[in-house]
């Protein structure tokens, strides 16, 4: 959602919600879910104090597709959002942000296990929500056969309960 589109208060943000789970009920009825996928922005205090994705997910038919990276990369706790919104998520994002400063390569991201967001904290969260995928991506990798060796093991220890 480009910047202008956003809506800029809780009113905003709670139609938008609004709008959305009136088409999430009507997909719902034909067997389908539908998933808001985050960005930062939707982590990121309005004037109120107030955070977007709580207006948002007032409906109980709209699902999220919840990306601790971006969480994290908005200065908000993954750990405590994904926590809190357990319930909601239908789809996982593994995705990891660097350490301030390097890979700007590629756009600050890193491999999984590569960066901070915390994932041993995170992974038995996702384990125990409803989520039904795990989506493990970087949106920049400058070398994407290390991307995929890296994070696949790092994923596969998470799994064991270990780190890689």
């Amino acid at each position: 959602m480009e910047p202008e589109d956003r809506p800029g208060d809780a009113a905003g943000w709670q139609a938008l919600g609004e709008r959305l789970g009136t088409l999430a009920t009507r997909l719902k009825a034909k067997g389908l879910l539908l998933a808001w996928h985050n960005h930062d922005f939707e982590f990121t205090a309005l004037a109120d104090g107030s955070m977007p994705i709580d207006h948002l997910l007032q409906h109980p038919d709209l699902w999220l597709e919840l990306d601790a990276a971006w969480i994290y990369r908005a200065g908000a706790d993954p750990v405590f959002w994904v926590r809190k919104l357990s319930d909601r998520i239908l789809i996982g994002h593994v995705k990891d942000v660097a350490p301030k400063g390097t890979h700007l390569d590629e756009d600050g991201w890193a491999d999984v296990g590569e960066g901070e967001v915390p994932w041993r904290a995170l992974w038995p969260l996702y384990m125990a929500s409803p989520a039904r995928l795990m989506i493990v991506e970087h949106d920049q990798p400058s070398d994407y056969r290390r991307f995929a060796e890296r994070s696949a093991a790092e994923i596969r220890a998470l799994a064991k309960g270990e780190t890689a």
